[in-house]
């Protein structure tokens, strides 16, 4: 059945624990409009890989389970699909941590990520030049070994091969983590190309907050597995609480969105 609504992914007011008892998320609710870059941001341990596992259904692998909400992907719930029929399926996630197989090529690495489209060598070649005009550094490193790439190569690689499985919808899990500014902005620039020029929808979670809302349409912030503000990115860089609590310009010493909402309250029952 084709899916006539506006948004790819539709999370609606889901819950995880772990183990039947660490409640990780709480009544959280996202959508990804088609062919937008949405960002969850939050501090580490705010519930923004959780709640990436939660749509590429990887959480069985933590002892996780989505115990209430629904997940809708492309139209219909995916709480009956695998993580390998999720990707067949063109939902793609990249995890955080710059896997690789760092025995193989940096070539045979990316070549991995079409393994569940079983293409022939020629169409193999023809889509490797493809993401080799969006990954130069790569085309250039394509004989090297894995394992003595730079940690931005790596992040490189791992996306690249998140690609060649062509993917409708991408998940990023903390993709500049650790890198370098310059590197940053290049990831960054890549990602924005994959959504402009390829119509990759993304959801992309991150604790650069400025970063990602500069190269993302919307953005959620989560905190303590809450949703607690949601908004344009543009709306999101100019808001004040946003700017104190994680663009770094604090002015009253408040540490989570926690103090704000309690500090606002006490100033509506005092007027």
């Amino acid at each position: 059945m084709s899916n006539t609504s506006a948004n790819i992914l539709d999370i609606k007011n889901i819950e995880v624990r772990y183990d039947n008892v660490i409640l990780a998320l709480h009544d959280v609710s996202l959508k990804v409009p088609k062919g937008k870059v949405v960002a969850l941001l939050g501090a580490n341990g705010a519930g923004k890989s959780t709640t990436l596992k939660a749509v590429s259904t990887m959480l069985a692998s933590e002892r996780g389970k989505v115990t209430n909400g629904s997940i809708e992907y492309d139209g219909n719930a995916i709480d009956k699909q695998t993580p390998s029929q999720m990707v067949g399926l063109g939902m793609v996630q990249v995890l955080e941590g710059r896997r690789c197989f760092g025995h193989l090529t940096v070539e045979e690495n990316i070549i991995s990520g079409a393994y569940s489209r079983k293409l022939s060598k020629g169409d193999i070649n023809q889509e490797l030049e493809k993401i080799y005009a969006y990954f130069i550094r790569l085309k250039e490193r394509r004989k090297s070994q894995a394992a003595f790439t730079s940690g931005g190569e790596q992040q490189m690689i791992a996306v690249a091969r998140a690609m060649m499985a062509k993917p409708k919808m991408l998940l990023l899990d903390e993709p500049t983590m650790g890198l370098a500014p310059q590197l940053v902005a290049e990831i960054f620039n890549i990602v924005k190309e994959l959504n402009t020029k390829e119509g990759v929808s993304i959801l992309l979670a991150e604790q650069n907050t400025n970063v990602a809302l500069k190269n993302s349409d919307y953005g959620y912030i989560i905190e303590t597995g809450r949703v607690m503000l949601d908004g344009t990115a543009e709306s999101l860089l100019n808001d004040d609480k946003v700017k104190e609590l994680y663009l770094g310009i604090s002015k009253k010493g408040r540490k989570n969105f926690r103090d704000v909402l309690k500090e606002e309250s006490l100033k509506k029952r005092s007027n």
